[in-house]
């Protein structure tokens, strides 16, 4: 049965989208089954890995509603072991349709329990908000992946996503964890960005990523040509961080001998941090 995921931020712009996006990809390049569910109204992981918002569809929000099963809102991708739950624009409204509705914070949960046993991993990218879709992913969720910036203000807010994750896990989700931070956007010509490193490592201690992500152009150039960092450019800067990162996350999820497998496969450079690019803590 596939563990889940949510990826959560409430504050926009910290690489959410990029990074659920891009680690579930690198993930299936490795011949893991992974399913992206995209549950934010803005639909970018949806138009991320090439799928038309515009075209009629099921979707999360019929998810939610009840006017679909979730096994009929999974949809190919161009990554054979990568599959997708669409998002589109209706899940705007959907905090004030489902406000009546009787257990509104375990809908996704629910739903995902017809099709998690298919997968190995199952990812949510969730909204830049603490709202009822976020706390439904919360709450289906094994684990919450919190993306950070390298950038001035990375920590705020953060108390209030934590608080947010202890409530559900008091209440909801019992057996809710902490997958752990990331650092993005790292700027290693920047002091401020070592600075920040520094801080969240301090902060977070054993909880945050080895694996930093630096900023790279060819990871916003993929979005926009819908698709992950390692069909668009392999080589890039971008593609050899989240390597690393899927690396290092697979390392905690997945017994040695078959990670040793998987390791032979190698889909992409090894991933390592080029010189000049690593965070000085």
């Amino acid at each position: 049965m596939g563990k889940i995921i949510a990826v959560a931020n409430q504050k926009g712009g910290v690489g959410k989208t990029t990074t659920t996006v891009n680690i579930s990809a690198c993930i299936a390049a490795l011949e893991h089954k992974v399913l992206l569910v995209d549950i934010d109204p803005q639909s970018n992981a949806t138009s991320a890995l090439g799928f038309d918002r515009e075209q009629p569809h099921s979707s999360t929000y019929d998810i939610l509603i009840g006017s679909s099963e979730a096994d009929g809102a999974v949809k190919d991708t161009a990554l054979s072991f990568l599959k997708l739950m669409p998002s589109d624009i209706d899940l705007v409204g959907a905090e004030v349709e489902l406000v009546e509705t009787e257990n509104r914070e375990s809908l996704l949960r629910n739903a995902l329990t017809r099709v998690k046993e298919n997968f190995e991993f199952v990812f949510i990218d969730c909204p830049p908000s603490l709202g009822l879709l976020t706390v439904n992913a919360l709450v289906a969720a094994d684990s919450v992946l919190v993306p950070v910036q390298t950038e001035y203000f990375a920590l705020e807010g953060l108390g209030q996503l934590l608080n947010t994750i202890s409530i559900v896990k008091r209440n909801l989700n019992p057996g809710l964890e902490l997958e752990g931070v990331l650092l993005t956007m790292f700027d290693s010509r920047l002091k401020l960005s070592n600075q920040v490193v520094g801080e969240v490592r301090r902060y977070f201690e054993d909880r945050v990523f080895h694996t930093v992500i630096a900023r790279n152009v060819r990871l916003s150039e993929a979005q926009s040509f819908g698709k992950p960092i390692i069909l668009y450019d392999a080589g890039s800067l971008g593609a050899k961080h989240y390597m690393e990162l899927t690396r290092e996350f697979l390392d905690r999820n997945v017994p040695v001998p078959v990670q040793k497998h998987l390791e032979e496969k190698k889909p992409v450079s090894d991933g390592q941090i080029e010189d000049g690019e690593r965070p000085k803590t």
